[in-house]
């Protein structure tokens, strides 16, 4: 695993928190945020938006990765997803998806709590035997 900075984390945690405090979450009241970098040392924020259609709301690290896509960004370099509570705040199936279409398998998922607390992992130990663009270039 790459070495973790303490600024790179600091920074992608203000820009999350600050993400998260704008999340339009009036049914769950589970405020996410989440920022990313990117290999051109972009930086991307998003928070989660909600809907009374509860499938059609957005996690989080969808709206960053939209984000990202829509200024210019292509992959990942490292994300972080900060937590409402005192708790990790994983990303869900359809998001560690999401987040390996845009990055490596060593991409560093920093998870944050809201008192600060960081375990970061990988996107393959979150998503192993991801799909990939790979798999669907395999034929029969």
């Amino acid at each position: 695993m790459p070495k973790l900075t303490n600024q790179t984390i600091q920074l992608l945690s203000e820009l999350a928190f600050s993400a998260q405090a704008k999340s339009y979450s009036p049914y769950s009241k589970f405020k996410v945020g989440a920022a990313l970098i990117t290999d051109g040392e972009q930086l991307f924020s998003g928070c989660n938006v909600e809907n009374a259609s509860y499938p059609l709301g957005q996690c989080a690290e969808s709206s960053a990765i939209s984000a990202m896509i829509n200024g210019g960004g292509s992959r990942i370099k490292e994300i972080l997803i900060a937590s409402p509570n005192d708790d990790f705040c994983a990303p869900c199936g359809g998001c560690r998806q999401k987040i390996r279409e845009f990055a490596d398998g060593n991409t560093l998922v920093h998870l944050v709590t809201k008192h600060g607390k960081v375990k970061t992992v990988t996107i393959s130990e979150l998503l192993p035997l991801a799909f990939t663009e790979q798999d669907t270039k395999k034929l029969s």
